[in-house]
């Protein structure tokens, strides 16, 4: 297995080099660690830092930590299983508990043990898929803990800037929260603070959400993808007008030339909108940063499509993309990909040779 990353890297949080853009993905590597001795299980990034988590159960950290930039924390023997990484706040889970840390605690490069801000006890036996926890879910903001209503029986869960998108064990996709981007699904752009079924979604069993910035997603069993909310950068997959105007620029053909009719630009979608990857492609897994989206396909392949700005679409330019596009780094190196996280304005690919 072998993570790869791409996009921002302003503060050294992703690839060894300087500036602030990686648009092609490189290799993900725990500084001054043998990669043979630790296996990266999990790569989970913020704005300004990214934690990997690794199978011996410990924590690393890179990018902005305590003050400075390009700095990096190793934080061993915690029996970490998973990490929620946010800019003010860390949250860890680990074998028999969850804790939070405050991001200033951290400081590099003593790697003392941060005193929690906050913790849970957990059993050791949940088998609930982080960050869902026991009878509810853990948020990187307070309050840390939130309990889910009584009948909502979760699957997984992905948390947004400002809402929340939930997967029942039935299929079903319940969400809340902020809704003045259509992120909710619900027809309208109001919010709303209880869980609520996406009604449009009625009928179709799904197997994986995500939540970005301000938009949704997510794959029906079919493996068909649904995305909602903001389409200002494409993120959507549907017609955008501010790529459309890019795309003007570079044709060098000024806006009095084109047709003025807005119709066929979509800002704001607010019912999930069926999405088709190219050669039908089914989908097996999804992720949402700020305004980009990825998905993986059965077949090992990765698409991405929304705001590229900083090389987070991984097509080795800052292009920015309101269509799906195969990501064509991976295939030519034999490499399957099978599993895609996104956050912020970066991400991170798990693959494994497909011989």
């Amino acid at each position: 297995m072998l993570w790869f990353g791409f996009g921002f890297r302003g503060f050294g949080q992703v690839g060894e080099g300087e500036g602030q853009t990686l648009p092609g993905p490189e290799p993900v590597h725990i500084r001054g660690s043998d990669p043979e001795r630790r296996k990266i299980l999990r790569a989970a990034p913020s704005w300004s830092y990214s934690a990997l988590v690794t199978d011996d159960g410990s924590l690393f950290l890179s990018g902005f930590l305590g003050g400075s930039p390009r700095q990096c924390l190793g934080l061993s023997g915690l029996d970490c299983r998973d990490v929620l990484p946010s800019e003010k706040y860390i949250i860890v889970l680990m074998k028999d508990r969850v804790e939070c840390w405050n991001t200033n605690s951290l400081h590099p490069p003593d790697g003392t043990l941060p005193e929690p801000m906050w913790k849970m006890e957990v059993s050791p036996g949940d088998k609930s898929v982080f960050p869902l926890v026991g009878n509810g879910y853990v948020s990187h903001q307070p309050p840390f803990f939130r309990e889910l209503p009584t009948p909502v029986q979760a699957q997984r869960i992905a948390l947004g800037n400002e809402h929340i998108v939930l997967l029942t064990t039935d299929g079903k996709i319940m969400t809340w929260g902020a809704g003045r981007h259509g992120q909710l699904g619900h027809g309208d752009v109001e919010d709303v603070w209880e869980p609520r079924i996406v009604e449009a979604l009625h009928g179709v069993p799904m197997k994986e959400v995500a939540a970005g910035g301000w938009h949704s997603a997510s794959i029906s069993e079919g493996g068909d993808i649904y995305c909602w909310g903001w389409n200002e950068s494409g993120q959507l997959g549907l017609p955008s007008k501010t790529q459309a105007q890019e795309r003007m620029i570079l044709r060098d053909v000024s806006a009095e030339d084109e047709d003025d009719e807005d119709s066929g630009y979509i800002a704001v979608q607010s019912f999930p909108a069926l999405i088709d990857l190219p050669q039908e492609s089914e989908a097996s897994k999804i992720s949402c940063g700020s305004r980009h989206t990825a998905a993986v396909t059965r077949s090992g392949e990765l698409y991405t499509w929304g705001w590229g700005r900083y090389g987070q679409l991984g097509h080795g330019d800052l292009k920015s993309l309101d269509h799906p596009k195969r990501v064509n780094f991976f295939p030519p190196k034999k490499f399957c990909v099978i599993d895609v996280i996104c956050r912020h304005w970066n991400t991170y690919v798990l693959c494994q040779d497909a011989e």
